[in-house]
Order: C-alpha cells, then structure tokens, then sequence
C-alpha cells in the first residue's frame, strides 16, 4: 500500500473557528503560566518499562527542586504500584508544603472512592477526573449521544464534591478534562464544562480547573488557539475557572500550540520534561520555560543545571534526550559551519557581561543553564578560521592574526577532508604544534646570542643544518633585522605580531610572522618561549623552514 494521490478520500480537513474579531494574534506572553508536571502520570504511562518507586521518588524530588508546585503523581485507582507511590508521598512527608499532587481518576464512582483513598492525610490535592467527549469516542468508544457522556461527567463531578466533604482535612482543588477536547464540537465542550461547573459552583476563591487537551494533536496551532479563545468566551464563571492546556506532539507543533492558547487566554500548562509522554510526546515544559526566558519572562521553572536534570530524566524513562533537542541536546548550542562559527566568535568577543544577549546563532547564553563555551564551536568538513580560531583562543590562548586564520584553516580542512571526522580543540593544537612548532628541517634553530650597541644589534645564531652546526651572524636595527640579514636566503617580514600566554611568572610570549622568501609566497611562521626575542626568532625559523618546505615539495 502507498500513499494516496487525494488524501482527502480518507483524512478529513479541520473546520476553522469562526472567530473574525479573534484577539490573541495581537496578544503577548508577560507571565508565566501555572505549571503542572504530567511526567509521573501522562509520562510514566508512556514508557516501555514504567518507573519503580524508586525512581518516582527520585523525579519528584528533581521535580520539586526545579520550582514545579503541581505535579500529577500517578493513577493511583488504575495501578497498585501509583497507590502505593502517593500514600508514600503523603505518609513519608516528601511533598513541601507549597506543593500540590494531582491524581488522575476515571468517571466511575468506585475508581473515584479508590483515589480518594489514596489522598486520605494530604495537605492539599488535585483531583483530576476525564471522560472522552469527542464525535468519534461517543460513536466508537462508548456508543454514548452528548446527553449520555454529559450525565457521566455530571455524575463524576456530584460524587467528587460529597467524597472531598467526607475528607475536610485536605484542601481540595478539582479538575476536569473533557478528553479529545480539540477534536469536539467546541459549542459542545463548553456546554459539557459548564454543566460540572454547574455541579461544583466554584468561586474567584476556590477555582476549579477545566483542563482542555489536545489529547490527538490534528490541526495547526492556531486552531487550537481559536477553540481555547472561542471556550474561554462562553465558559461560565471564568472568574472562578482556572483554562488549563494538555498539548502533544503529533504533529510536531505542542510547544507552539500551547503557547498559542497562553495567548488566546489560558492560565495553565500541562506537559512533561523534555517532551515525554504517549506516541509522540506531551509539550516539553523545559523548552516552553525557556522560550518565556529568552524573551526576557521569568518562567518561574529554574533549569540552571540542565544536564544534571536531563540526566535524572534520562535515566527514570530510559530513554535519550535527542542532541538536536531545545536547549538541553548535545548539539543544540554548536556550530560546525565556518561563517556560523566566525559570527558567533565575533559575538563572544564584543558581548559585555551587563548588555543585552546578542551573540548570533545563540538564542540563549549557555551558562545560563549551566553549560559551558567549549562546545559550541566544534571543527569538521564543514568548519572555517572562526572555529578554529575560536577553540584555539578560549583553550590555549592563542591569538592568531587573520591572516594565520586563513593559512591554518586550510591545513585544518585538508586534515579532516583525509579523515571526514570532527577535529577536537586538542587535536586543533596537536596539528598547530607539528605545522608551525616543531617544523626543523632543513634549519634547527638552537639558540643565539645577541649584543646591542649604539642602536645597533649583532645575532649570533647557532643553527643545524643538515645536522652540520653552522653559525649565522647579522647586523641590523633590531634582533629580527639582524637575524634576516644572517639568512643565507633573501627573506622580507611582511607582518608580525606578539602577546602573551597566561600571566605572572609562567606567562609565555607568543609570536607570529610572516616571512616572503626569495620574493616566493608568504608563509607564516611561531614561535612560543619564556624570552619575547626568542620567541620572535622560533617564529622567523618557523616560517622559514615552512617555506623551504613547501620549495622542496613543489620542485619533487
């Protein structure tokens, strides 16, 4: 079987939201939502090999630490092991106190008494209660007309109110999902939601929550927008109505759905860490906080320590974070292409520590959430100068001139052209050293002495050639223009440049030249040592043997 030539004979097309005076387009995102964590219900749920206690325990607590102040632990009526796990909860005193747990329960009184149960001694609880609303769950599933599966939400919610009056000692905070809301007559989700509301008579002071999942992600963003926009003007009492999102990914839009029904009016996000959750995930909650906090909003969610927190993820779902992920992948913070890197070396360089984050390819500054520099620009194929430059810079100190850029560039590109790997900052330096520093032949510069008088200076250079001791000795102006004038070849600096290598007494001097020989192609050459002048003179021999080199290669 392949794909159909008209999809439309099988898929149907999502009807629009008649909404011409829509107004969350022209709306902006200045708070953050109220959080809720899915990833011990929705999350749990969806993993090949569900979490044990142990490993609930160890989420929650990292989910506390994080700022999270609701988190769904379980379904405690649907499974022994989610019981068990919430009486712990409450019995071993690990929910802070300004931190509410939220269970799950289906429409049936006696799952409604067992979860119950399960809450007996909380401070304070969501109870959450579903039923599927949708055309095809009326038809499919539950054979059900609207007036039937609106009876079963009604009747959840009456028995909900007498149980949480039996239990006084919990403050109780109720929640309704109409399921599949994004697949229902909007008109009909209202009319459903206001018939609990109806039931439960919340007050500005004692909010209910009326959750509205996009439980099968099957239109664009915007439509969803337009549903939570069309629910939140016809809802009852929205004063007293906390509009709670519950996105996932089938179409690989969540994150922008959610964020678009922050706009059309929504107080609420329901989601998991890093996208976990049933087929292609919930909304990420990581990646919706930072996008608030890269528009300069406070998300209330503290991700200082993204990969201690990816880690505990990693290790209770079993399951990897993809290094293309937001913000927390391997790679979402590297550049291998070469005017990607020169941009982003050149945003480091001018970016002060007090102004406003503007490094380019960079939306977020890394150390923010606890990652550092040294993998954001990495070295293959595709790499130029800016990389390199870049990597030598923060790990070694050294400073190359542009021109120097270009030349090892080159020499880079070949090495991994011949390797088609990734080249580390190490290796980076490995190649450097054996091009430029250790480069002897056909001339061993082994040392000089050097006297100045009235203006002038006299090199006496000790130098193998050939494994033969020779002697070179030169006047001139300056230690390099005597060392030139010893050159047993016509040599002319066209440029030259130095600094220093760290500080205090084991600081070094680096130096750099570029040397034309026998008016042949320029070359540079390095030299790095204690002494300033030898460091000058290892460079002049760098470049020179580089360039006889490359004389020899040509004529062979």
């Amino acid at each position: 079987m392949s794909m159909l030539k008209d999809p439309s004979q099988k898929y149907r097309t999502f009807k629009p939201i008649d909404i011409p005076d829509r107004t969350w387009p022209s709306r902006v995102i200045d708070k953050a939502p109220i959080w809720c964590s899915s990833d011990l219900r929705d999350g749990n749920q969806a993993l090949i090999e569900p979490m044990d206690a142990e490993k609930k325990l160890r989420f929650f607590q990292t989910l506390v630490q994080v700022g999270l102040k609701q988190i769904e632990v379980g379904f405690p009526s649907a499974s022994q092991t989610d019981f068990d796990f919430v009486r712990t909860l409450i019995e071993d005193g690990h929910i802070p106190d300004d931190v509410t747990i939220q269970v799950l329960t289906q429409a049936r009184e006696d799952l409604i008494t067992r979860t119950f149960e399960s809450l007996r001694g909380a401070k304070q609880a969501i109870m959450h209660v579903y039923n599927a609303i949708a055309p095809s769950f009326r038809r499919i599933v539950f054979n059900q007309d609207k007036a039937g599966v609106m009876q079963i939400a009604v009747n959840a919610a009456q028995i909900i109110k007498r149980l949480a009056e039996q239990q006084p000692e919990t403050r109780w905070t109720f929640q309704y999902s109409p399921e599949v809301f994004s697949s229902t007559e909007t008109d009909f989700a209202v009319e459903v939601c206001n018939a609990v509301i109806g039931a439960w008579q919340p007050t500005p002071d004692n909010k209910i929550i009326l959750n509205l999942p996009a439980t099968i992600e099957a239109a664009t963003p915007n439509i969803y927008a337009d549903q939570i926009e069309w629910f939140c003007r016809h809802v009852d009492r929205r004063e007293s109505v906390l509009i709670s999102l519950h996105t996932h990914n089938d179409r690989g839009t969540g994150v922008a759905a959610s964020e678009l029904g922050l706009l059309a009016g929504a107080d609420r996000v329901e989601g998991c860490l890093f996208g976990n959750g049933e087929r292609t995930g919930n909304v990420d909650l990581v990646t919706m906080a930072l996008n608030l906090y890269t528009q300069g909003v406070d998300p209330e969610l503290d991700f200082s320590d993204i990969d201690g927190v990816r880690k505990i993820v990693e290790e209770c779902n079993q399951l990897p974070v993809h290094p293309r992920h937001p913000y927390v992948g391997d790679l979402v913070h590297t550049a291998f292409s070469g005017s990607h890197q020169d941009a982003i070396r050149k945003g480091f360089a001018q970016q002060k520590s007090d102004a406003m984050w503007e490094v380019p390819y960079l939306p977020i500054d890394p150390a923010d959430i606890g990652r550092d520099y040294e993998a954001v620009i990495r070295v293959n194929s595709q790499s130029g100068k800016g990389g390199i430059t870049y990597l030598l810079e923060q790990e070694y100190g050294i400073i190359l001139p542009r021109r120097l850029q270009i030349e090892f560039s080159q020499v880079v590109q070949r090495e991994t052209d011949r390797h088609g790997l990734e080249m580390t900052a190490s290796q980076i330096h490995a190649l450097l050293i054996e091009e430029y520093l250790q480069v002897s032949s056909p001339y061993t510069f082994k040392g000089h002495r050097l006297q100045e008088e009235n203006s002038t200076c006299t090199v006496d250079a000790e130098v193998q050639v050939n494994g033969e001791t020779r002697r070179w000795q030169g006047t001139g102006k300056g230690p390099l223009e005597a060392l030139i004038a010893s050159l047993p070849v016509s040599a002319e600096i066209m440029d030259y440049s130095e600094h220093a290598i760290g500080s205090g007494a084991k600081a070094k001097a680096a130096a750099y030249i570029e040397l034309r020989v026998e008016g042949g192609r320029s070359l540079y050459g390095i030299g790095i040592d204690e002494n300033i002048t030898t460091a000058s003179f290892r460079a002049l021999f760098s470049a020179l043997n580089r360039s006889r080199q490359q004389t020899q290669a040509k004529a062979a």
